[in-house]
């Protein structure tokens, strides 16, 4: 029987990567979405496909509402940041962090990978691209990890030793994206733009789109998402 790993998938670039090497190094593949009240939720429907693509087992989408508690420029009533720099989106925590939204994404896939039997967790956490985001380090990683062997009972009994997996943590756009594409991806699939427009068009200014920009451009691929200009 093969192996089964549970993937928090957005949609993006990164989880989408992640998935893939997920499934390179054999891995049945368990796919899970959050609709958590985030402007930018055609995201959640680009994991759908990206699943679908990659032949997961099993997509699963959650839904919870992080617009109750608010504090993002993601889920509440705050601009989202346009035309930053490359500096500036490198230092400090931008506003469109999501207060502890990693630790409830991978609270809700340990709790499936106890169910499943499943003892790796595929993030697409990067170091490189957001090192301002307090949950995307490899000290944090490690840190739940390390929770989550104290917290299952399939850990305790001895049955089963979770690993979170960050196989993207110290890689750069284009390190991930040239990655992808030797592993087969379409990334035009993907969505990463933070604030799209109805349609579905990119806005090519947050952070995420010019970071993805940056990206295709320094891997020498071109970017098959479509933008507003």
């Amino acid at each position: 029987m093969k192996k089964k790993a549970v993937i928090l998938s957005s949609g993006g670039i990164d989880s989408t990567t992640a998935m893939a090497v997920a499934k390179h190094e054999g891995y049945e593949l368990y796919s899970m979405t959050f609709n958590y009240g985030q402007r930018h939720i055609l995201e959640v429907e680009a994991a759908r496909r990206i699943a679908e693509a990659l032949g997961a087992e099993k997509h699963l989408v959650i839904d919870i509402d992080l617009g109750k508690i608010g504090g993002s420029a993601l889920t509440d009533n705050i601009a989202v940041p346009k035309a930053r720099s490359e500096s500036e989106i490198k230092n400090g925590i931008p506003a469109t962090y999501v207060p502890a939204r990693n630790t409830i994404f991978l609270s809700y896939a340990l709790a499936w990978a106890e169910v499943i039997g499943a003892a790796d967790i595929f993030i697409g956490a990067n170091a490189i691209d957001y090192p301002g985001y307090p949950d995307c380090r490899p000290e944090y990683i490690q840190a739940f990890e390390n929770m989550a062997n104290l917290a299952l009972r399939a850990a305790v009994e001895k049955n089963l030793r979770i690993s979170i997996r960050a196989p993207l943590i110290h890689m750069t756009k284009a390190e991930i994206i040239r990655k992808g594409i030797a592993l087969g991806i379409d990334y035009g699939l993907t969505r990463s733009c933070y604030d799209p427009s109805p349609d579905g068009r990119a806005c090519g200014y947050c952070d995420s789109c010019i970071l993805r920009k940056k990206g295709f451009r320094e891997a020498n691929v071109a970017d098959p998402a479509i933008y507003m200009d």
